[in-house]
């Protein structure tokens, strides 16, 4: 599942190349790479405060809420990323993450009257253990892959940061997931 920011998304879609031959879905490529080019646009999701409330939310909505298992997740400057096997149904999901996380990010940002996020979702349905170990792969490398960090341990609002930085954990509990369905 992908979400970003309201007004992130770049008025022309970029293309891209075919130099990625991983079972990644295509579009998603697409759509992922124009926010990660986007010049301009909000980048709320900067304020550490503001991702501090989707990731708590994010693993809330695993460990408390138990709407899905969590396999992945990435906040970007201007967009969420998350692999998750869902245990309820999505518009469900997506409105509980999507809603709980804007109205507390705009109470931080001292917003009134605006939406955080866009509207629509970007989702896919993983089809094979091959294409989840990619799209892993791939969400835990996306700060790597915009310039942000040298390696994806060093980004600390991802679950391949998160899991090496103990002072970065909140007070809900993690786990490690491994890429063939067992925890």
């Amino acid at each position: 599942m992908t979400w970003r920011l309201a007004g992130s998304l770049p008025p022309r879609a970029a293309e891209t190349d075919d130099k990625n031959r991983s079972s990644v879905p295509r579009p998603f490529l697409q759509r992922d790479e124009q926010l990660d080019r986007a010049p301009s646009g909000p980048v709320w999701l900067q304020d550490s405060r503001v991702v501090r409330v989707v990731v708590d939310a994010l693993l809330y909505g695993e460990t408390v809420r138990r709407f899905y298992q969590l396999h992945a997740w990435v906040v970007m400057p201007n967009h969420v990323h998350a692999i998750f096997q869902p245990h309820a149904a999505m518009p469900t999901i997506m409105r509980w993450l999507k809603g709980r996380t804007g109205r507390v990010a705009n109470q931080i940002l001292g917003r009134t009257g605006t939406a955080l996020w866009q509207d629509e979702s970007f989702d896919h349905w993983i089809r094979s253990a091959e294409e989840l170990r990619d799209l892993i792969e791939y969400v835990e490398n996306n700060p790597v892959k915009a310039g942000l960090v040298e390696t994806k341990e060093q980004w600390r609002w991802s679950s391949a940061g998160w899991e090496t930085d103990d002072k970065n954990r909140s007070s809900v509990p993690r786990r490690r997931f491994c890429y063939d369905g067992s925890s």
